[in-house]
C-alpha cells in the first residue's frame, strides 16, 4: 500500500490532534515524553507541544500533537479518545477541523475557477420541519413553550464539464414567539431560515470538492465525499482514478482532470498523484 508523505512540514488540520484534560500532577516535560511515547505507536510524530490550561479551565494541561500522516492521526484519535493512557483519568482527543468557507466565498471561488456558467446548484429537497402548526393544535391552557422555525435542505453542486456532482445537506433553526411577532415578522424569519439552510447545504457540498491548478494551466477537481481517512491505495489504483476530459469552458484548450475519490481520501496535496 502506498501513502503520500511529502517532505514538508505537516500543516494540515487533519494531521493535528488536540489532547485535553491532561492532569496537573506531572510536569509539562514529563507529559510531552509520555504523549510522544503513546502516539508514536500509531506513526511518526512530527511534534508534541504541551501548554498549561487557561485560568478559567482550572489546573492541568492540554497538548497539540502533529503527525506526518493524516491516516496515522486519524487512527490515533480513534484509539485514544476517552482512554486513560498514562494517567488515572480519561483524556479527550479530537482532530482539529479546518474552518469551512461560507456559501458566498464558495461561490466566489467557483466562479473564478469554473466560470459563472461552469457550475450550478440544484435543490433536491427543502423541507419545513417547524413545529408551529403542531403547537397551535395543543391545548391553549398548556404551559407556553418556545416555538421554532426549522428547515432542512439537500442540494447538489454540478460541474458539467467535469461530469462531477457533489451533494450537501444543511439544517437551520430559529426560535420565534408567535404571541409577540406578527405575520410579516414570521414570514421574514421563515425566508431567512430557508436561506440559511440552503447556504449550509451549499457549503457542505463544496467542502467535498478540491480544486488543483497545475503549472500547465490544467485544472483538476478532486471529489472526496468520505469524511474518514481510509487506507491509501496502490499507485496503480491511484492512477486508474484519474480521468481526462475536454472542457470547452476552461481557460484555454488544455484538458481538465477529474479525480474521483469516492472511496479514497487523501489529505496531502494530490499533485504527486497527477504527475
Amino acid at each position: 500500500m502506498a501513502a503520500l508523505i511529502p517532505f514538508e512540514v505537516p500543516t494540515g488540520s487533519d494531521k493535528t490532534l488536540l489532547v485535553w484534560e491532561l492532569s496537573s500532577g506531572p510536569t509539562a516535560e514529563d507529559l510531552q515524553h509520555s504523549l510522544l511515547t503513546v502516539f508514536s505507536q500509531f506513526g511518526l510524530v512530527y511534534s508534541v507541544r504541551v501548554f498549561p490550561n487557561a485560568v478559567v479551565a482550572g489546573p492541568g494541561f492540554y497538548a497539540i500533537v502533529r503527525f506526518y500522516s493524516a491516516r496515522d492521526a486519524h487512527r490515533a484519535q480513534k484509539a485514544c479518545d476517552g482512554k486513560q493512557l498514562f494517567q488515572n483519568s480519561p483524556v479527550k482527543v479530537v482532530q482539529e477541523n479546518a474552518l469551512a468557507l461560507n456559501s458566498s466565498k464558495c461561490q466566489q471561488v467557483a466562479n473564478y475557477y469554473f466560470g459563472f456558467n461552469g457550475w450550478s446548484k440544484r435543490i433536491i429537497k427543502l423541507q419545513d420541519l417547524s413545529d408551529l402548526e403542531e403547537r397551535e393544535n395543543e391545548d391553549i391552557v398548556a404551559p407556553v413553550e418556545k416555538h421554532s422555525l426549522k428547515f432542512f435542505c439537500a442540494l447538489e453542486v454540478v460541474l458539467p464539464s467535469y461530469e462531477c456532482r457533489s451533494t450537501g445537506v444543511g439544517m437551520a433553526e430559529e426560535p420565534v414567539d408567535k404571541l409577540e411577532e406578527g405575520p410579516l415578522s414570521l414570514l421574514l424569519k421563515r425566508k431567512r431560515t430557508q436561506k440559511l439552510a440552503l447556504q449550509k447545504a451549499m457549503t457542505d457540498a463544496f467542502q467535498k470538492l478540491l480544486i488543483v491548478v497545475l503549472e500547465s494551466g490544467k485544472i483538476a477537481v478532486v471529489y472526496r465525499p468520505c469524511e474518514e481517512i481510509t487506507d491509501a491505495r496502490t499507485e496503480e489504483e491511484l492512477q486508474d482514478l484519474i480521468q481526462v476530459c475536454g472542457d470547452k469552458n476552461s481557460r484555454g484548450t488544455e484538458p481538465v482532470y477529474y479525480v474521483d475519490l469516492s472511496n479514497f481520501c487523501v489529505s496531502c496535496p494530490v499533485m504527486d498523484a497527477l504527475k
